[in-house]
Formats: C-alpha cells, structure tokens, sequence
C-alpha cells in the first residue's frame, strides 16, 4: 500500500508539472531530457528528497565556515539519502578552478581570486553560494623585525599561489609602494607555510585559519587584515561553484545543498558554540580555539546573500575589478567583459533556498 500511493502522488505531481508546462533547467537539453528531468524530479517530490545523481562530488578546504558543519553534521547524506557524496579535501582555490576544469568535481569552495581568474580564462562554472565574506581570518603575519608594509621589500613571504591571500599581498604590496618583484613571494600551501614558518625558512606569510592562529600562537605578528584591505575596495569572498552541467542536470539539487549551507549559516549566527563544535571535530582543535577564528568571517543567510549586495550583483562586479587588478600586476594575460562575470553568478538557488 505505501509503495502504491508513493507512485499514485508521484503520477499526480507528475501530471501537474506536465500542465504547468514545467521542464527542467534553463541549460540546453531539448524536449527528451527536459521530459526525463520532470519525471525524475516528481518521482523525487514523492520520495521526499531533491532529484539527484548517483555521486555527488564536493571539493572542500579547511576553512572554519558552515560547508564543514555540512560535512561533520552529515546533512548532505541525510538529505540525498541515495546518493554517495564524496568529500575530498583541497588545500588551496587554485587547485578547485582545476579540479573544475577537468570535471572531477561536481560544487566546490574557492576563494574569489581564483573564481575571477578560473573566469578570466574561460573556465566555465557558476557561483550559487557565499561561505563567508573574509575578514581577520586572513592576514598578513610576519616576523619582529618587520614594521610595516614597506619593510617587505626584499623579504620571503608566502601565500598559496592563485589564492585570495595570493590577490591580498598583492594588493598589499602596490599599497606600500612596492613592485611584486620587491617582495620574494613564495608558493606555498597552507600546512606547508605553517611547516616553514615553524623552520624559520620564511620572514611570513598572508593565510588564512587555522594555520594563521597557528603562526600567531610562535611569535607571529599580523600587520594586516584582509578586513582592513575590504575597507580599501578589496574585498574577499571564500565562495561556492557549481559545474554548469551538474547545475543543468540537478537544479533541485543545487538548491537543496545551499538550503543546507544556509541551514549552518544559521548555526554560526545563532548558536556560535554549536558551530565551533562541529568545526573543530573537522580541524582537530578545540571548540574553544575556533571560536576566534569563525568570528574572523562574516557568514550570510541565503536571504541576504540573494539581494543587490551579494550573488544579485554587486559579487559579479567585485570578481571583475579582482580580475582587473590581477592584469595589471601581471596575474593574467586577459580579463574578460566585466558581464561575463556577472553572468557567472546565480542568484536563483540562494532565492529558492530562502523561499
């Protein structure tokens, strides 16, 4: 009986879709795959859960911010409970826009320097969510000796190439007089940075938590915050991309992974303890060391994330003054219309999530 009115619910949402005149996405799929894809996705209303693929795979980082709630609380499983989701862990953006370029991936995290440059190369991909708007949890730390921006110049300082920090030392650098050439800019990835900072191989570095907490925790000095260079026009952003192919097949899907990003979203906001909990369990720290370091993000519910000020414009322009800046200190040979940018980002599932 309960099989019989699961495919009696099923045909009848079926049916309403058919004369609502409802298909599946807005990709390219003809008529056949749009049929195929409102099939599945009543089957999918009647069973209670989003339509989906078979395997989902999430490239994630270790940045205290809700996608590893997502992860420790398992709510992705519990929310396509037919679908493997499969984790794998990334240390740095520039790594992800790969991952995405040779479809090994299906959503990952990047921090928006990579996204403009993945962008300003033609790597195709769209951005449907905000981890967090970077703050203090990204800074510039360094040695006693060093005072000042201007003190870089001939210094050894790292930061992951092609990373939001990457973008930020930059920045850092024309802001304090200097040419990239000034400064002996190493690439490096978080724990290794940690690792050299920890030898003495380096005079410092711009990254991120946990790594950054850890360097202060030696004797580390931080003489600028990514929250500071916000303040001058440059802000940083850790986002979410999705493959347009996978964004074309699975829409509901989308949907319901930001639903459950924004779910941890509030969790951050509401219930900071709970939220450092489930952070450190991914970490291997104490609840009590990543509560500092989650106050260093700013975490947006999909509801604020999908007006003007976020993914409903002003995100697009921001990936393309990143892509700009990038060209002039030599990061990139071309930037691309600054409408393709904006294009790129997709409002629609953050509004639906919120809805």
């Amino acid at each position: 009986m309960k099989h019989s009115l699961r495919a009696l619910l099923a045909l009848i949402l079926l049916a309403a879709l058919t004369a609502a005149g409802c298909g599946g996405s807005d990709g390219d799929g003809g008529d056949t795959s749009a049929a195929t894809s409102g099939t599945a996705a009543a089957t999918a209303a009647a069973d209670g859960a989003a339509e989906a693929p078979e395997k989902i795979t999430i490239a994630y980082q270790a940045i205290p911010n809700g996608d590893l709630i997502v992860k420790q609380n398992g709510w992705l499983e519990e929310a396509f409970p037919d679908t493997e989701i499969e984790w794998k862990i990334f240390d740095s953006g520039g790594s992800v826009i790969e991952a995405v370029a040779a479809n090994s991936i299906d959503i990952g995290l990047a921090g928006s320097s990579p996204v403009s440059r993945g962008l300003s190369t033609g790597i195709e991909f769209q951005v449907p969510w905000i981890f967090d708007v970077i703050g203090e949890a990204e800074a510039l730390v360094v040695r006693d000796d060093i005072a000042s921006l201007e003190d870089l110049k001939g210094k050894k300082i790292a930061a992951p190439l092609a990373s939001t920090t990457h973008y930020s030392l930059l920045a850092a650098i024309e802001e304090a007089g200097l040419a990239p050439g000034d400064v002996d800019i190493i690439d490096a990835e978080p724990d290794d940075i940690y690792a050299a900072w920890s030898r003495g191989d380096i005079d410092g570095a711009y990254v991120w938590n946990p790594n950054l907490a850890r360097i202060v925790d030696e004797g580390g000095k931080i003489i600028l915050t990514s929250a500071e260079l916000a303040e001058r026009g440059k802000t940083t952003y850790d986002l979410a991309l999705v493959t347009n192919d996978f964004a074309s097949k699975y829409p509901d899907a989308v949907t319901e992974w930001v639903r459950q990003q924004d779910r941890a979203v509030k969790l951050l906001n509401d219930d900071p303890q709970a939220a450092a909990e489930a952070i450190a369990a991914e970490l291997n720290l104490t609840a009590d060391e990543v509560l500092p370091q989650i106050e260093g993000l700013i975490y947006l519910t999909a509801a604020e994330q999908a007006g003007p000020d976020y993914l409903g414009g002003k995100l697009g322009k921001d990936l393309f003054q990143t892509a700009e800046f990038n060209k002039e200190v030599g990061e990139i040979p071309d930037v691309k219309p600054e409408a393709d940018y904006v294009k790129a980002v997709n409002p629609t599932f953050a509004e639906q999530a919120a809805g």
